[in-house]
């Protein structure tokens, strides 16, 4: 049985519709009209538990929007949603022991309080008991290096030593399912290296449950097989990120060094993207040639030193379907027929 499941979930905004000047506001007092916005359009997912999928779109797409549904803030205007076993916004209080909350950009941390007694006090509220506390502290600990600062109040902490004092607090009550928005926002590279290393130790040794929104694909990449992508409040992918590679990622590139001068290097099924002393870049499309083909044609044209064969970024994979829209592959198949 899925951890979370909704079906046609929707959620609806009303604003009031203000005409501007003081005829507008006079206006208002006597007869008021709204204005709808759609924030999310019938989304409908499952994620079984152990699960670790990135839910990435662009600024405005309805991914906070999801998240808040799901951890029960905000009431859905129509459809199902289902998160271990319960409705979040009816039973708030259960739905809250079972999930754990981070957010780049906001601290459940006690500010003026040592990072320690922060972790007391949740211990408190979630009723944790002390010999499983103290097993979860130390191994949080561990994983990442809060010792050094643990006795230093959280205002004192830099944004690195917060994010890690952040992930152990959410994770300390043991929670199924774990929302993280934009979690290493602002780290530096070694910041955030620790925190995708304490993400997939804890999903790969506790079976956790974790749903990862943010802009930075290399978090996704790094962490996720599986990705929802969502644009204008639907859902438009939901699968494995290389399926959406194979998809998407149609063409890549042969960087070949070369062990002598040649002027001209053309390769017949690839362009040369750019040329600096003897390293040139070459792109191919795959469906054409493979790289193997490509790399023959080059070692048997020209004396080579070396060959590196690079994929094609998620990042740009993602900025190519915002702007022109996905196709499902049934969709190009038949729009393939019809021009034939």
């Amino acid at each position: 049985m899925p951890i979370i499941r909704t079906h046609d979930l929707r959620k609806v905004f009303k604003a009031l519709d203000r005409t501007p000047g003081v005829a507008g506001t006079l206006k208002t007092l006597f007869s008021r009209t709204y204005v709808e916005r759609v924030a999310v359009e019938g989304i409908s997912m499952s994620l079984e538990a152990g699960e670790l999928v990135g839910y990435i779109g662009p600024n405005g797409a309805g991914k906070s929007t999801t998240i808040k549904m799901l951890t029960g803030i905000l009431v859905p205007s129509s459809g199902e949603i289902v998160v271990a076993g319960l409705v979040p916004y009816r039973e708030r209080k259960r739905n809250a022991r079972n999930i754990g909350v981070v957010f780049g950009q906001r601290s459940q941390l006690y500010w003026d309080l040592p990072l320690i007694e922060s972790f007391e006090l949740l211990r408190a509220i979630y009723h944790v008991p002390y010999d499983r506390y103290r097993q979860n502290l130390a191994a949080f600990s561990k994983l990442l290096d809060l010792d050094s600062f643990m006795k230093t109040p959280v205002r004192q902490l830099s944004l690195g030593q917060r994010m890690r004092g952040d992930f152990a607090a959410a994770m300390l009550h043991d929670p199924k399912i774990v929302y993280l928005d934009e979690p290493t926002i602002g780290l530096d590279v070694v910041a955030k290296d620790a925190i995708r290393t304490f993400i997939a130790e804890v999903n790969r040794e506790r079976g956790t449950t974790f749903i990862l929104t943010t802009h930075d694909l290399a978090d996704v990449e790094r962490l996720c097989r599986r990705i929802v992508l969502i644009d204008h409040g639907r859902i438009v992918y939901d699968g494995e990120i290389e399926t959406l590679k194979e998809q998407y990622g149609t063409h890549r590139t042969l960087i070949v060094e070369f062990s002598e001068d040649c002027p001209d290097v053309a390769v017949d099924g690839a362009e040369i993207e750019s040329r600096e002393g003897p390293t040139v870049r070459y792109r191919f499309d795959r469906r054409a040639i493979s790289a193997d083909q490509l790399i023959r044609r080059v070692a048997d044209a020209y004396a080579i030193n070396d060959v590196t064969l690079e994929e094609p970024e998620l990042e740009s994979i993602i900025k190519r379907i915002y702007l022109e829209g996905y196709a499902r592959p049934n969709d190009a198949t038949q729009a393939s027929a019809a021009a034939r």
